[in-house]
């Protein structure tokens, strides 16, 4: 899933809502199981902001999600010249990164989408659709409630880019099966699934040189780039990496 840096909360905290000058406290609106050993997650809203918590935790927050744009827009980049290019969103999160991917891909792109919590999808169509302009809708779009793991199996030199914003990147916070995913093995199947000079696109809060040196060992040729979580603002980066399949 698509993700902000992550910092510490509490059910209690409050924020000073500057137009009434009244405190605003976070309200639970849902709850959910990850799969596995994954824990919970929590959908918490206050005023018009939003965030997906776990195990104390924030996952992602609606107001930080410059990051995820930018993700998108970088692929698409790669994309433009490519016939019919085909897209696999690992992690659909809040829709940050599929809402900015949609506007810069061409109608007959084809995007699949997979997310393994099915109350994230829900959020998704239900409380959060107006905060990502309702992605899911598009026509482009495939959604799979699964495993990233099994579309990447399914699917040999098919895709012309993967994203994966699974977790907390190749750093997890959430669940031991996503180690294998940014592993060597997953890295293996990642590639094998891209067609020649295909893009991997990674998300993380953290820079990892030992990602870095699996993903060479694999075969990838790789680029680290920094961004920021929130446009416009100072503050924290999120990492990016484009590896790319050689041909």
């Amino acid at each position: 899933m698509d993700s902000a840096a992550r910092f510490w909360f509490s059910s209690a905290d409050t924020i000073s809502d500057l137009e009434t000058g009244h405190m605003l406290r976070w309200e639970l609106l849902d709850t959910a199981a990850v799969p596995g050993e994954g824990g919970e997650l929590r959908l918490y809203r206050r005023g018009d902001e939003y965030s997906i918590r776990a195990n104390g935790f924030e996952l992602m927050n609606s107001r930080v999600h410059g990051s995820e744009e930018e993700l998108a827009e970088r692929v698409c980049v790669r994309l433009s010249g490519r016939p019919t290019p085909r897209l696999l969103i690992g992690g659909l999160g809040m829709g940050f990164t599929l809402a900015a991917a949609l506007p810069r891909l061409k109608g007959d792109a084809r995007v699949e989408v997979v997310e393994l919590v099915p109350a994230v999808v829900a959020w998704c169509r239900g409380p959060l659709a107006h905060v990502a302009g309702a992605a899911l809708t598009d026509k482009r779009v495939t959604l799979h409630e699964a495993d990233v793991r099994q579309l990447l199996h399914a699917r040999p030199n098919y895709f012309d880019a993967i994203i994966l914003d699974v977790d907390n990147g190749p750093a997890g916070l959430m669940r031991k099966e996503n180690d294998w995913l940014y592993g060597r093995a997953g890295l293996r199947v990642a590639c094998a699934s891209l067609r020649p000079r295909g893009v991997l696109a990674v998300w993380s809060a953290a820079p990892d040189q030992a990602f870095v040196r699996r993903l060479q060992q694999v075969g990838f040729s790789v680029e680290a780039i920094p961004v920021r979580a929130r446009r416009g603002h100072k503050g924290g980066h999120h990492l990016i990496w484009l590896a790319t399949r050689p041909a």
